[in-house]
C-alpha cells in the first residue's frame, strides 16, 4: 500500500506511474483505488462516474471481486475503481463485524494471480486505510521534498506499528520514497538529509522530480511511462519500479 495522511505528497501519482512501470516491466499488477476521489481510476483513463461496480459496492458484499476488476487498463495492468460512492463506506459499515478485514478477504482469492499489488489509500486514516493496512504486506511512504515533510509522519508510523500488532502481523514498512525532488535548490537535499537522520528506515534511491510532464499525464488518463516514456518523470518511476523489484522483501514477522 502507498499512505501519507499529508495531502499532496504523490500518493496516487506513485501508486499509478509505478504500477504502469512494472507493468511495461512485464509485471502482472492490479491497482486497488481506495480514495474516493477515484484520482488513480481517472489517471488511467476510466470515467470513475460511468462504473457499474467499484471498490464500494465490493466492501458491501454486493459483488464479488471480478466484478470489479478492469482488466489490462495498460499492458499486464488492471484496476479495481473507485469513485465517490466510496466516502459513504465509513458510515455504512460501522456495525459490521470484522470490517477491518474486508479487502483482505476480498483478496484472498486472487492474490496469487498478480506479481504485486498496489494499493492508493486516501489522505486520512480512516476504515478505508486501516482495511488497506490489514491487507497489505508493506507500506511504502511517499515525502514531498518540503520544509512540512515530516508533519504527521508519526502518527502514521504509530498506527502502522498499532495495527502491525493487533490486526496485522505481516505488516512492515516497505520504505520511504522522495517526490516532487528539486535539485536546483538546497531545501530539497535538506529534507532529504533530514529524514535521513530522523528516520531509521529504507529509503529508495530512486527520487522522484517535480515534472511538467508528469503533472500533465492524469488530464490525458494515462500514466507517464505512455504519455512521455522519455520525460524526467517516466525515467524515475522506471528506476524505481527496477528498484522496488530488486529490493528483498520485507521479513514478516513472527506470530507469537
Amino acid at each position: 500500500m502507498i499512505a501519507n495522511q499529508k495531502g499532496g505528497v504523490g500518493k496516487t501519482t506513485t501508486a499509478v506511474n509505478l504500477a504502469a512501470s512494472l507493468a511495461t516491466l512485464g509485471k502482472r499488477i492490479l491497482l486497488i483505488d481506495m480514495d474516493p476521489q477515484g484520482n488513480a481510476t481517472s489517471g488511467l483513463g476510466i470515467d470513475k462516474n460511468d462504473i457499474e461496480n467499484s471498490v464500494y459496492e465490493l466492501l458491501l458484499g454486493e459483488v464479488t471481486v471480478d466484478d470489479c476488476i478492469i482488466r489490462n487498463v495498460y499492458q499486464t495492468l488492471s484496476v479495481l475503481p473507485s469513485n465517490i460512492n466510496l466516502a459513504a463506506a465509513e458510515i455504512e459499515l460501522i456495525d459490521q463485524d470484522r470490517k477491518e478485514y474486508l479487502l483482505r478477504n476480498c483478496l484472498a482469492d486472487i492474490k496469487k494471480r498478480y506479481d504485486l499489488i498496489i494499493i492508493d489509500c486516501p489522505p486520512s486514516l480512516n476504515v478505508l486505510t486501516i482495511n488497506s493496512m490489514c491487507a497489505a504486506d508493506s507500506v511504502l511512504i511517499p515525502i514531498q521534498c518540503e520544509y512540512y515533510a515530516l508533519e504527521g509522519l508519526s502518527q502514521l508510523l504509530h498506527t502502522i506499528d498499532l495495527v502491525s500488532e493487533r490486526l496485522n502481523a505481516e505488516l512492515t514498512i516497505e520504505g520511504v520514497l522522495f517526490t516532487m525532488f528539486d535539485g536546483r535548490t538546497n531545501l530539497s537535499s535538506q529534507v532529504v538529509d533530514n529524514v535521513k537522520d530522523n528516520l531509521k528506515l529504507r529509503i529508495y534511491k530512486s527520487m522522484i522530480p517535480r515534472n511538467v510532464r508528469l503533472a500533465e499525464a492524469p488530464s490525458y488518463g494515462m500514466p507517464i511511462c505512455q504519455y512521455d516514456p522519455r520525460s524526467a518523470g517516466a525515467v524515475a518511476y522506471a528506476k524505481l519500479a527496477s528498484e522496488v523489484m530488486k529490493t528483498p522483501r520485507p521479513k514478516k514477522k513472527k506470530n507469537s
